[in-house]
């Protein structure tokens, strides 16, 4: 912190009557040419208010929206069809390759034969003849 923020707190948080603080001048310090308190003159932008140190840190202080949002999410009941849902999340999916899922590939069978076993050996007697 700068040496002026801190008189600037410090000025703040004194008690209006109160001469100076710790290494001031007495009740004589203000003839000196300084005027007391917050009022005194400065060189500034016109038209820019003077901001108070302490409600500039309040209110860049991290707000929690936590509890809000959950309300917020909790409440709505409406659920959208699947159809819907489906269709905006494919109209979403970017058009380069990497952005869509794999297509999904049908899994041959086996192909199975259409004789059986008993054919089989028909076959060989016949072919072969009787073994």
């Amino acid at each position: 912190m700068s040496a002026s923020l801190l008189r600037r707190g410090l000025e703040l948080l004194e008690a209006p009557g109160s001469g100076g603080g710790p290494g001031r001048a007495g009740p004589g310090g203000a003839a000196r040419g300084k005027a007391a308190g917050p009022a005194r003159s400065r060189a500034t932008v016109k038209g820019k208010a003077v901001k108070s140190a302490i409600e500039e840190y309040c209110k860049k202080q991290a707000v929690d929206h936590l509890k809000a949002n959950l309300l917020y999410m909790t409440q709505g009941r409406y659920i959208a069809d699947k159809a819907v849902t489906q269709q905006v999340l494919a109209q979403n999916t970017g058009r380069k390759s990497k952005d869509r899922p794999p297509e999904k590939k049908e899994k041959k069978k086996p192909e199975g034969t259409v004789f059986t076993e008993e054919d089989f050996r028909k076959f060989e007697r016949e072919y072969f003849g009787a073994a």
